[in-house]
């Protein structure tokens, strides 16, 4: 891969050593580090070769350094003609940039002590999100136009393929039919939903979208990866670290804490507070459209859409298990918070 002709054109005649970051399932990360110690963030776009999806990431990840949030949020480093992404030089259309460099390590959000910092920055984030206006008009619709999500999976291609999957997920059958019946479920609760308040919201805040300081596990260092960012749901924001922190083993101690946090800085409404369980499920089946349309498209292989599938019907059932108690967890701890 042709990093060193991609870096040379941020800063000819630089000399940098490239080594593996810690790549999510949609983009490849390295690190770049010249003879000076400096670090950069070179990210590969593997998703798609959208421009105007990247310019408008970019756009507000410039808007957000411009304000006083007490973490480090990316920034995209320019090129010398003023771009901050350009292609790479192999042929295939794909997109890099180079970002800051921000030191820490992932968090472990089970922790309560590290999951109350958590929600603290999501809410300070969600704040400055608010206020921002970006130059155009996000690429990305939001989570609950689950059909019109990915190009190549429409509600009536989503709920065949639950139905009728091919012959390499016939024994997912079980997991797939519980995916079919929360879509048809959210789509009874489609009108309340679009009806809540809406903000620019990251999307995909998680541990491994998250770096605490190397040396206090408790402090939020950054918050990484806004390639999602959109105009969504504001309690989507909440909703889709809580389903994360929750995991497969229902880890309401971790919830509890989150929700303090955040509640503390960005308390939500009672409507919001009431459809947070609804919306961490759809959470889950806008993961699992993600992956299916990666699959159609051939972006991934069965492999990558057989885990997902999984992964969503457990999360799907753990929800369904512990709905009452997550609920009144929301409710306890968010309204609490509200008033007080």
């Amino acid at each position: 891969m042709p990093f060193a002709a991609l870096l040379n054109r941020y800063d000819p005649g630089t000399s940098w050593t490239v080594s593996e970051g810690e790549s999510g399932w949609n983009n490849t990360t390295r690190i770049a580090e010249n003879d000076c110690g400096d670090k950069r963030v070179l990210r590969i776009y593997e998703t798609h070769k959208d421009a105007d999806k990247i310019a408008f990431e970019h756009d507000v990840l410039l808007k957000l350094n411009e304000t006083a949030l007490p973490f480090a949020v990316p920034r995209p480093i320019a090129l010398p003609g003023g771009a901050t992404f350009s292609t790479l030089a192999d042929g295939t259309g794909r997109y890099a940039a180079l970002f800051t460099y921000t030191e820490g390590v992932r968090p472990d959000g089970s922790e309560p002590a590290v999951a109350a910092s958590i929600g603290d920055a999501v809410g300070r984030l969600s704040l400055a999100l608010r206020t921002l206006e970006p130059a155009a008009a996000p690429a990305y619709l939001p989570c609950y136009e689950l059909e019109r999500t990915h190009p190549a999976c429409s509600g009536s291609v989503i709920m065949a393929f639950c139905k009728a999957p091919p012959a390499v997920f016939a024994d997912l059958q079980d997991s797939l039919q519980l995916i079919g019946k929360a879509m048809h479920d959210f789509q009874a609760a489609l009108d309340t939903v679009r009806s809540l308040p809406h903000q620019l919201v990251h999307g995909d805040i998680n541990d491994s979208n998250l770096l605490v300081d190397t040396h206090i596990r408790t402090q939020i260092a950054a918050i990484l990866d806004f390639e999602f960012c959109t105009m969504e749901l504001r309690a989507m924001e909440p909703a889709v670290t809580l389903a994360g922190l929750i995991g497969e083993a229902g880890n309401l101690d971790a919830a509890a804490s989150f929700l303090s946090g955040f509640g503390g800085i960005a308390p939500l409404s009672e409507e919001e507070i009431d459809a947070l369980p609804l919306l961490m499920r759809l959470r889950r089946l806008d993961v699992f459209v993600h992956f299916l349309g990666r699959y159609l498209s051939e972006v991934d292989g069965a492999d990558v859409l057989r885990q997902q599938t999984k992964d969503m019907a457990a999360g799907l059932a753990l929800l369904d298990r512990h709905e009452a108690a997550i609920r009144s967890v929301c409710m306890e701890t968010m309204t609490k918070k509200a008033s007080g």
